[in-house]
């Protein structure tokens, strides 16, 4: 027969003393950090646009060698569940090995990895009308996050690329279609374009780059008029809208002429993008993406990516780099596997008959007539 249990009888001051120490024992595995200016140098690489020490990340107890370098960003809003698996497919085949439809390898280093099931993400976002997130997820083919939408009037679901700051709960729209007739009627009839940019450029709104006012951060931007986002489409990415061919009529009212605007893009090019072309308003989300560290190297074979090995470490059939005794390249230039010249300048320049000197049939001849000519 079995008995119960007794526990033993323990004074106040000693139950006292034993859950402090329980308390110290059994604290967390992850502690959330503010990353000081004496220690940021040590925990990430030193940006010339962000200040390391403004930085939140996630740091682990050195319990295991593999984490205790591990440094994550903070996304407690992720959600913690399966995707929504009808906007879903499996990644199988070639696509994770790096390899064409002919099974020979054209992408490096690309192998292995956990099982992965393709998002399928909306860069168009045609359907007007308001739509509610549900939930802000991780998705394993891209940086960004992504945000699950309900379409109010039909209840269908759909994948973004979720912007910094959305949440659960809130409500964004598209106004790719135009400017709904309730809008236009709180206006009196007439586009005024600064109450139409104050109620409708909201985080994760989705607008014709020319309802977008000058110098609005943007994300997720398209170049043709009916195509979908094709710029500035990872984690922390934003573009700028630089300026507008506008004019400005009798009353005050600027009015779109031309039919391109100037958009600075995250490399500081300035592209012309079509008048008509989608943007999201705001930045791509995961902005500490690039602060991450992933601590181990089972964790980069986890997200499909194979060890890169040097080409002095290869034989001489391997790499042009290889063979030879002791570290040596054998006085040869840094080149790719291939034998293409690697570091920029001369060597990688196209020559478009610079510095060549071209023997033609005529320089051969007046050679010839010199020779005759000293004879």
């Amino acid at each position: 027969m079995l008995q119960p249990q007794l526990r033993p009888l323990v004074s106040r001051t000693a139950a006292l003393c034993q859950s402090a120490i329980i308390s110290r024992i059994a604290r967390g595995y992850a502690t959330r950090t503010s990353r000081s200016r004496d220690n940021a140098e040590a925990e990430a690489p030193a940006t010339a646009n962000a200040d390391n020490s403004s930085i939140l990340m996630r740091t682990y107890k050195p319990r295991t060698p593999g984490v205790r370098h591990l440094r994550r960003p903070i996304n407690d809003h992720l959600w913690k569940g399966r995707p929504f698996l009808p906007l879903t497919f499996p990644k199988k085949g070639h696509g994770k090995g790096g390899r064409n439809n002919s099974g020979v390898i054209t992408v490096r280093h690309r192998g292995g990895g956990a099982k992965r099931r393709i998002r399928t993400v909306d860069f168009n976002r045609q359907t007007p009308g308001p739509h509610l997130v549900d939930r802000i997820e991780y998705d394993p083919g891209r940086s960004a996050h992504i945000a699950l939408l309900t379409e109010q009037a039909t209840g269908r679901k759909s994948y973004i690329v979720a912007a910094d700051g959305m949440r659960a709960g809130d409500v964004v729209q598209s106004y790719r279609a135009g400017i709904p007739q309730d809008l236009l009627d709180s206006m009196g009839g007439v586009v005024d374009p600064g109450i139409l940019a104050s109620k409708t450029c909201w985080r994760g709104n989705c607008l014709p780059v020319h309802m977008i006012p000058v110098g609005t951060n943007i994300y997720n931007v398209g170049s043709r008029p009916n195509g979908g986002a094709v710029f500035c489409r990872s984690a922390g990415t934003y573009a700028v809208i630089v300026s507008k061919e506008e004019e400005t009529r009798e009353d005050g009212t600027k009015v779109m002429t031309g039919k391109f605007v100037n958009v600075r893009l995250q490399s500081g090019e300035i592209r012309k993008i079509s008048k008509d072309a989608c943007a999201t308003i705001g930045v791509a989300s995961n902005i500490h993406h690039q602060f991450r560290q992933l601590g181990k190297a089972g964790r980069s074979r986890w997200l499909n990516i194979r060890p890169t090995v040097r080409g002095l470490a290869m034989n001489a059939f391997e790499h042009p780099h290889g063979g030879g005794r002791g570290k040596s390249k054998g006085n040869r230039h840094p080149s790719s596997p291939w034998g293409r010249p690697a570091k920029s300048g001369y060597k990688t320049r196209r020559k478009y008959n610079v510095n060549k000197w071209v023997v033609t049939p005529r320089i051969r001849n007046m050679g010839k007539r010199r020779d005759k000519k000293s004879s």
